[in-house]
C-alpha cells in the first residue's frame, strides 16, 4: 500500500517548489483548489465525504506534480469527477464543467474583489468549456497513476462521531464539541494536514483544539481506568500520542 504522508522537508520540497512557485502561493493555490473543489461539490448537492475525498486527492497528485504544469482548477475539477465515482456519488464531467463555469463566473463579477482578481477569475472561467471534458478524462489517466490507483481514502469525519460517542458529561456541550470540530475538519482540507498526519489523529487534534477554545474539559469517558493515574480520553484509541504532538 502506498504510504500518504509526508515530513516537513518533503513538503517544502514539493515539484511546485522546484518550479519556481513560492510556498505561500502554493500555499494559496492548494487552498484556491480545495475551496473551489468543495463548493462547486456543494452547488451540485454532492455529500461531504465525496468532496473531502476529491481534496485528499488534490493535495497528493501535487505532492508530484507542479501547479506550472496542472492548472489547479482543471485539476480540482477532474479530481470531484474521481471521488463521484468512487464515493458512488457520480456526477456528469459535463456538468462538473458547467457548475465550475458558473461558480468561477459568479466570482469574477463580485463587485466587492478587486478588478485585477476579478479579471484573473473570468480568465480561469473561460478555461472550462467543451474542450474541459477532455482535458478533464486525460487529466483522469494522469491522475489514477499519480495516487497509484489508491482509491480508497479514509477522513476524520467518522473517527469524530465514534469519539464523541464515548464522552461522558452535559449532552448539549458534547454537541457543541462536535459542530464545532466538524468545522475544524473541513477548514483543514484547505490545508495539507492530511498529507502530515491520520485521520483518526486529525480528529484527536481537532477535538482537543475545540475543547480547549470552547473551555469544555473533558474529564469523563466511557471505559476511563479508575485510580490508573494521569489518563487522555484518546489513550483508549491511538496509543502513545502525547499531548506534545497534539499542541
Amino acid at each position: 500500500m502506498p504510504f500518504w504522508y509526508f515530513s516537513k522537508a518533503e513538503l517544502a520540497n514539493t515539484p511546485s517548489h522546484r518550479d519556481g512557485i513560492e510556498p505561500e502561493r502554493e500555499a494559496r493555490y492548494r487552498r484556491e483548489g480545495a475551496r473551489f473543489l468543495i463548493d462547486c461539490g456543494n452547488t451540485m448537492g454532492l455529500r461531504y465525504d465525496t468532496m473531502a475525498t476529491g481534496v485528499v486527492f488534490f493535495h497528493r497528485f501535487y505532492m508530484f506534480h507542479s501547479f506550472n504544469e496542472f492548472p489547479r482548477y482543471i485539476t480540482a475539477a477532474c479530481c470531484l469527477f474521481l471521488a463521484g465515482k468512487v464515493e458512488e456519488t457520480p456526477k456528469k464531467c459535463r456538468d462538473i464543467v458547467r457548475a465550475a463555469k458558473l461558480y468561477l463566473e459568479s466570482l469574477a463579477n463580485q463587485e466587492s474583489k478587486p478588478m485585477p482578481e476579478r479579471q484573473y477569475l473570468k480568465k480561469h472561467a473561460e478555461s472550462f468549456n467543451d474542450e474541459t471534458i477532455r482535458d478533464i478524462m486525460t487529466y483522469e489517466k494522469i491522475m489514477l497513476q499519480t495516487i497509484k490507483f489508491d482509491l480508497q481514502v479514509d477522513h476524520p469525519y467518522g473517527y469524530l462521531v465514534k469519539y464523541a460517542k464515548t464522552l461522558k458529561g452535559n449532552q448539549e456541550q458534547i454537541h457543541s464539541l462536535v459542530q464545532m470540530t466538524w468545522g475544524f475538519i473541513n477548514d483543514s482540507y484547505s490545508t495539507t494536514l492530511c498529507l502530515q498526519w491520520e485521520p483518526e489523529i486529525v480528529a484527536i487534534a481537532l477535538m482537543y483544539l475545540t475543547s480547549k477554545l470552547s473551555k469544555f474539559e473533558i474529564k469523563d469517558w466511557a471505559n476511563k481506568k479508575e485510580g490508573s493515574g494521569k489518563q487522555d480520553w484518546w489513550d483508549q484509541f491511538v496509543d502513545g500520542l502525547h499531548i506534545d504532538i497534539l499542541e
